[in-house]
This record gives C-alpha cells, structure tokens and sequence, in this order.
C-alpha cells in the first residue's frame, strides 16, 4: 500500500506561532522542512494519530469526519484549528 502525503492547513488561529494558511507537510513519517512552517509539538500531539491514519488511506468518514479532518490545538489560552487532507 502506497502512503499518502499529508498536509495540515492552519485555517485559523490565535497563536502568534501560527498564521492562516501556515502548513505543515507529512511524506510517510517524516516533515518535510522545506515545504512545512515551524511545527509546535503541544500542536503536533492533537492532530498527529490522524495523520498517521490518513497517510494509511483512512477516509475522514472512518475516523468520524463528515467532510474535512478539522482539528484544534489543546492550548485553550491561543486556539489554532487546522484541516487535514490526504493526497
């Protein structure tokens, strides 16, 4: 089974660490760095068990999404939300 690449589109956000339209781009395991902004691990923590299933195929209607993976950032004090897609 091929693996999908991964992206992480900030769509919106509080944090000063993030801007609209930042994202973070996954080849299998690894961040691309070159394509990707910098990348929070407390942000990372929150989305990261949904890249690992989309980049094994996992629709975002097995993991319980009725469109688009839209995750947000567990820190409550600068809300960042981000979509994930699979291509």
């Amino acid at each position: 089974m091929q693996e999908k690449k991964v992206i992480a589109e900030v769509i919106s956000s509080e944090c000063k660490l993030y801007q609209e339209g930042d994202r973070l781009v996954f080849e299998g395991p690894l961040l691309n760095k070159e394509e990707s902004a910098n990348i929070c691990v407390t942000a990372l923590q929150s989305f990261f068990p949904f890249v690992f299933a989309l980049r094994k195929q996992v629709t975002p209607q097995d993991l319980g999404f009725e469109k688009d993976v839209e995750v947000q950032c567990p820190d409550y004090c600068a809300p960042v939300v981000f979509r994930l897609t699979a291509r």
